[in-house]
Order: structure tokens, then C-alpha cells, then sequence
């Protein structure tokens, strides 16, 4: 009995000494990090609800695979625009860059192992600029002291953890190469000289590939099997293919969107193409870690939800601005202002794609904008969701937040018609689909993230 009220009078002096001043009273669990619902950039808020999803008139396509139905779905927030040139290059260059950083910085190990103990070996120049990260092990945490010692520190080869330094400016000019070591990396980083046009070498895409990891949530909560059988690795090279503008088109010239459409300025706010699904899966987790790590310098800042790929109904529900029944973005039903201006860009006649003012692609912030504030949910290019193609989902899926994702199915849903497309295709309840590996001139996509919370107004 003794043992027992000693026990019980420890407990109430743990319980007693951890109460900070809540007098017992039951006032939960607070966060230390700061949190409030801030709109990413250059997105929308799509307040969420139910609509009638699917086709509400005439099928002339006779798919019959769009019926109507009711569906809800959670607030969100959403690309204004298609993804840019421009802001898919920043992942591109990103990727570029760490693959640089990382070579030089192993070359730069291998080089001071010969360095030895000459005069002047402890003054960083030339490659040695660019070595990994050094550790502050005086000021560091137990933390940061375990990490360096059972990871940092333990082996080569570019998926090793050590930290890149990224301070240094990267040298691209060949002339300005500080020595010879600095010269070997880059000159493995670019094509070979006798494949290069005009003497000129660029650098070598098929290196520019992005590594990142995946939880496969909904089938590890199905199965309850053991963590890391779920925990996924993707290896993706992320350059867009620049050669659809010639292999979706047979005995046509259009040579100069091949040539320049990534590459030069004049693009730049031009929405990306050639992009597969798999890229831009790859591009939402960029993104995502990027705005985390700067949540995470920040430390009092609490981490933001992942960007992804909006599934088919999120995207037809934004595509329709809050205007239910709707054929268009727009409203509807024709295609023309009543001025006789075309609302989106597309192909309006058989053999006449410049009839709306554009032989391809046009700016991404063009036409009009739908009621919801986002420009161009029909025509331009036609946009990757996050759905796999049935032609029975909408009988399969939930009417809560509907997503039928079939990994093993990669037919995925395509949205919004392009520049190429007829009208049909630029209705807001039109289904087409593409194969997740294959890139097209005329698909593009934007992204999505989840709204936490509810905003609800009295």
C-alpha cells in the first residue's frame, strides 16, 4: 500500500508541476508555430461547394462517359494561369544547378586529397570554393552533431546527404573557369564536342534529372502494412520535350517553335508544353519543398500544404466559375463576344487556327478571366489533372471530393481544350485523356493546393 501512495503522490507532482498556470482546467494543446491561411502566389481562392458535374445537353461526340451528377468539393486554391516557361525554367535551373554544385563539390574533394600540406592549401580558391558546406561544430546542436556524424559524413556518390554550397556564384563563361579541376566538371556536364552545331555546346539535358520521394497514403491506410513499403522513389528527368512541335505534326514546318519556344525570351510568359504527367508531378513537389524549406528558415513559420495536380473535379468545378450549368467558362453558349471577339483560343474552322488571333499558343494571362479569376480554363493548352481516364468513373466515384486515381492506370484525364482543338473541347464538362509518359505541344497543366479549414461566414 505504501508503494501505491507513493506512486500516486509522484504522479500528482508531475501532473502539478507540468500544469503552466491552466489551474487543471482542460485548455488543450497549443502550437508554437504561427499558422494562418495565406494565398500562394499568383493563385486563387476557389471557395469550394456542390455543382452538377458532366455533361448538361447535347453529346455530339456520343461519349457518354460525362453523365450528370452532384458532387462537392473542398475549398482550394489554384493557378491563375497555366504554368509559364518562365516559372518551369526556375525548376529546371534548380535542378541544373544542385546537379553542378554536387560535381563540383565532389571534384573538389577529390582534389584536396592530393593537396596535402602545401603553403597556401588552406586558402579556398579556384574549385575549392565550390567544396561542400562546412559544419559549424562548435555552435551545433546534439541534433545537427548526430545528423553530420551518421549521415553527412558517411558516403560518395551524388545521392549522399552532405550540404551543397550555394553561395558561391556557378562560372558558365568557359573563359572565366578558375583551373583545371573546375574545367573537368563542366566540360562532363556538357554535350560532346562533336555533336555540338557551330562549335556551340550546350548543356547536356539528359542530366537534368530530379530526384524526390512520395507517401503513398491512401494505400498504406487501406493496408496498415509496415511505413517504408509505402514510401516511394522517383527519378525524373525534368527538361520538357521540345521536339513535340515537329512529331505532332507529320509534314508541317514548325521548326521555329521547336527551336525557341523553351528557350527564348519572347516565351517566357507563354504557358509550358511538352510536359508529361510524370514532369509535373515532379514540378508540384519542387515546388512544395521550396516553399517549406523557406517556412522551415523561418522556424516560427508553420509548413503549407503540398502543391499537386487538381483532380478532374476540382478543375471542371474551377473551370465553371460558380456558374452552374455553364458550357463555357464563360457562361455560354457561343464561343464569340457580342462584338464578335473570340473568348478563347482555339480552332474555330476547319484548317483556320489563326482565325482567333493566334496560330498557336498565346500568353497565359489572355482572354478574359472566368468569375473565379482565372484565365484561360478553356483553349490555350489543355491542362494534366490528377485523374486516371475511365470511361466509368463518374458511376465509381464518391460524390464527396470524387478522384478515381488508379496508379496502374496511366490514361489520365486532360482538361480544357487547346489552341489545336475544336469548341467541343473547350466546354467545361468535355473529358479527353493522355498517356502519363507522353508530352504534347498542347498540354500543359497548372497546380493546386488544399484550403485548411473552413472560411465560413455568418
Amino acid at each position: 500500500m505504501k508503494k501505491i501512495a507513493l506512486l500516486a503522490l509522484l504522479v500528482s507532482i508531475i501532473y502539478s508541476c507540468g500544469s503552466s498556470g491552466d489551474r487543471g482546467e482542460l485548455v488543450g494543446v497549443k502550437s508554437t508555430r504561427k499558422w494562418f491561411a495565406e494565398k500562394p502566389y499568383g493563385m486563387a481562392k476557389i471557395p469550394g461547394g456542390s455543382f452538377t458535374m458532366g455533361k448538361q445537353d447535347e453529346d455530339p461526340m456520343g461519349a457518354m462517359n460525362a453523365p450528370t451528377k452532384t458532387v462537392t468539393v473542398q475549398p482550394f486554391y489554384m493557378d491563375e494561369t497555366e504554368i509559364t516557361n518562365s516559372e518551369y525554367k526556375a525548376f529546371v535551373f534548380w535542378v541544373r544547378d544542385s546537379i553542378t554544385r554536387t560535381k563540383l563539390a565532389y571534384q573538389a574533394e577529390f582534389a584536396s586529397m592530393g593537396a596535402g600540406d602545401a603553403e597556401g592549401a588552406g586558402r579556398a580558391e579556384g574549385i575549392q570554393l565550390y567544396a561542400f558546406a562546412s559544419k559549424d561544430t562548435v555552435n551545433e546542436t546534439p541534433y545537427e552533431k548526430y545528423m553530420r556524424e551518421n549521415y553527412y559524413e558517411l558516403g560518395a556518390g551524388l545521392d549522399s546527404l552532405k550540404p551543397l554550397n550555394w553561395e558561391e556564384e556557378i562560372i558558365w563563361e568557359a573563359p572565366e573557369y578558375p583551373d583545371a579541376d573546375y574545367v573537368e566538371v563542366m566540360d562532363s556536364l556538357y554535350i560532346k564536342k562533336d555533336e555540338a552545331l557551330n562549335g556551340i555546346r550546350t548543356f547536356n539535358t539528359k542530366l537534368l534529372n530530379y530526384r524526390y520521394y512520395w507517401f503513398d497514403n491512401e494505400a498504406a491506410a487501406r493496408t496498415g502494412k509496415n511505413r517504408k513499403d509505402f514510401l516511394k522513389n522517383e527519378v525524373i528527368n525534368v527538361y520538357p520535350d521540345t521536339t513535340v512541335w515537329i512529331k505532332d505534326f507529320n509534314y508541317s514546318y514548325n521548326d521555329p517553335m521547336h527551336q525557341e519556344y523553351f528557350a527564348h525570351k519572347a516565351y517566357e510568359n507563354y504557358p509550358v508544353v511538352g510536359v508529361t504527367w510524370n514532369q509535373a508531378k515532379a514540378f508540384c513537389n519542387w515546388r512544395t519543398q521550396t516553399k517549406n524549406n523557406f517556412q522551415r528558415s523561418r522556424r516560427k513559420l508553420g509548413l503549407v500544404p503540398a502543391f499537386r495536380l487538381p483532380t478532374e473535379a476540382e478543375w471542371e468545378y474551377a473551370a465553371r466559375g460558380g456558374l452552374d450549368y455553364a458550357k463555357y467558362p464563360w457562361g455560354g453558349p457561343s464561343t464569340t463576344s457580342d462584338r464578335g471577339c473570340f473568348l478563347a483560343n482555339f480552332k474555330p474552322v476547319r484548317g483556320d487556327y489563326a482565325a482567333d488571333g493566334a496560330l498557336y499558343t498565346v500568353e497565359a494571362m489572355s482572354y478574359n478571366p472566368n468569375e473565379y479569376g482565372l484565365f484561360n480554363m478553356a483553349g490555350n493548352v489543355s491542362e494534366w489533372t490528377n485523374t486516371a481516364y475511365n470511361q466509368m468513373s463518374y458511376y465509381m466515384g464518391s460524390t464527396m471530393n470524387p478522384n478515381v486515381e488508379i496508379k496502374e492506370n496511366r490514361r489520365k484525364i486532360i482538361r480544357g481544350g487547346s489552341w489545336k482543338d475544336v469548341a467541343y473541347f473547350l466546354e467545361v464538362s468535355s473529358r479527353d485523356w493522355e498517356y502519363a509518359d507522353t508530352a504534347r505541344s498542347y498540354i500543359g497543366f497548372r497546380t493546386v493546393q488544399d484550403y485548411l479549414g473552413t472560411n465560413k461566414s455568418n
